[in-house]
């Protein structure tokens, strides 16, 4: 029986350990679509998702874009700049403007906190979080689980260190939110700027020293530093960044031969990771990339009704 009853997803937070579960049993079942010559099985035939992305984004709407198509969709993106915001219409208006073109599906990039579940509380299209400001990510979160568990096996009992910049990162919480759900150790490390003790009342561990987490990590997921988000230095500057807290050669050699490397993206090589090491046999980053449609097939898939795991 399934475990998902949602029109919408705007983040881990508010899931159960089986509602993710179920989000990653589904696609495990959708990976194998993307394996195939034909990479399209007709499950969201009929139906209509808007890409609306007031923030810009690459590889998330593009991701989105093809587990749409892969699902026999239509897909319309559609961007800030070439939208009625420009012209002072509010969030809300849009949205139902979309609506009542007969969206089924929104997919929501948005600078503001909370506005994904604005619109989910307002809307009977189903709203997709693909990013809201500096609090969630939830489909990056995903495939990045979903990312260990197929390399493992099992989420529960690994050690899992991110590294970065977690103050400003949404990635960071919604990996934060899933993995404790399925219990795994959570490690924080940065400067203390950047990672400030009260996020240990999440349940988490927050460390000021990558070396002390090394030896001991089954996963390393770097972020990069969200410039973009902030309003004044947090760090003298990038070179004593990266002597502190840069996955170097050096410092990559100290890890478990098992242990996974990871990155949302984009990478700043030489910065969060060494060339070499985000190219090697040990990172996962363009799996991530691969895992990142099955994982979204899974959640339109989900939103829009689609009644227990495909076979």
């Amino acid at each position: 029986m399934s475990t998902w009853n949602k029109k919408d997803l705007v983040g881990l937070d508010a899931l159960t350990a089986e509602e993710i579960t179920h989000l990653l049993d589904t696609a495990m079942a959708f990976k194998g679509v993307g394996e195939r010559n034909l990479k399209k099985v007709p499950a969201l035939r009929g139906k209509t998702l808007v890409n609306f992305f007031v923030e810009p984004s690459t590889r998330t709407r593009t991701s989105f874009e093809i587990a749409a198509m892969r699902l026999s969709a239509d897909v319309v993106n559609i961007t800030a700049t070439a939208s009625s915001l420009q012209k002072g219409e509010t969030l809300k208006d849009t949205a139902l403007n979309l609506q009542a073109l007969r969206a089924d599906i929104i997919v929501l990039r948005h600078s503001s906190p909370g506005s994904s579940n604005f619109l989910s509380e307002r809307l009977n299209s189903s709203i997709i979080n693909a990013g809201d400001g500096a609090h969630e990510h939830p489909t990056q979160g995903l495939l990045d689980i979903f990312t260990i568990r197929e390399k493992f096996g099992r989420i529960e009992g690994l050690n899992v260190a991110i590294i970065g910049d977690i103050l400003f990162s949404r990635v960071a919480r919604s990996n934060i939110f899933g993995l404790l759900k399925l219990g795994a150790n959570v490690t924080l490390v940065g400067p203390s700027t950047l990672v400030p003790k009260r996020f240990e009342k999440l349940g988490v561990k927050v460390r000021h020293h990558i070396d002390d987490i090394l030896e001991s990590a089954d996963v390393v997921n770097l972020l990069r530093i969200q410039h973009e988000r902030q309003r004044k230095e947090y760090f003298p500057g990038l070179g004593e960044y990266i002597s502190l807290f840069g996955l170097t050669k050096l410092r990559a050699a100290r890890l478990s031969p098992s242990c996974l490397i990871m990155h949302p993206g984009p990478i700043n090589r030489g910065v969060e990771i060494d060339s070499d090491v985000a190219d090697s046999s040990q990172s996962v980053i363009l799996d991530q990339v691969t895992n990142g449609i099955a994982v979204r097939m899974a959640v339109l898939y989900s939103c829009a009704g689609g009644a227990g795991i495909p076979a």
